[in-house]
């Protein structure tokens, strides 16, 4: 009698430890990778520029189980301001694995010929910032029965050095 009681205290233990770490959902994230710009040229007499923007995004997921997403989009802006968009397609990271999507996009600052901005004050001050924001919605799916909903999401400023014509720097939360 006293072994089955073990056996079933012992079952219990490993369900609950089992229950509370494998089955435990986390949210994915998402972040931007190594980047580099491609052709970048400005003007800061008559605040603009034009680049291409080469990146990885990487959709990292920590869970005992598949993260499928659906399509989303990288939009990349200037004071609030669309510079550049690009396109996430559907796609899955797997169980404890980082998904890594290259781009390729044009920044560019057509979109704020209309409105008032310090554009030229950084060009001409050396660094230009610029923020990026993502949102995937998508699944977890464990051990082939369970499917939670999870958003990963994304916030990233960077920074362009102009004289060297590189990223200075690049911060995502």
């Amino acid at each position: 009698m006293a072994e089955k009681i073990k056996q079933a205290l012992a079952s219990i233990v490993v369900m609950t430890v089992f229950g509370l770490t494998v089955m435990k959902v986390k949210t994915p994230k998402v972040r931007l990778g190594d980047s580099t710009l491609t052709g970048f040229t400005y003007s800061a007499a008559t605040p603009s520029f034009d680049t291409t923007f080469n990146t990885q995004i990487r959709v990292k997921n920590t869970n005992w189980g598949p993260y499928k997403f659906d399509a989303g989009n990288v939009t990349f802006m200037y004071q609030g301001t669309p510079v550049g968009t690009v396109a996430v397609p559907k796609s899955k990271a797997g169980m404890r694995s980082t998904k890594k999507i290259n781009a390729n996009l044009s920044l560019n600052t057509d979109a704020l010929k209309n409105s008032s901005t310090t554009l030229g004050s950084e060009l001409s001050g050396g660094v230009l910032t610029l923020t990026s924001e993502a949102k995937l919605t998508g699944k977890v799916e464990l051990m082939l029965i369970m499917k939670k909903k999870k958003s990963a999401s994304m916030s990233c400023t960077i920074q362009i050095d102009v004289s060297e014509k590189t990223v200075k720097s690049l911060q995502c939360k």
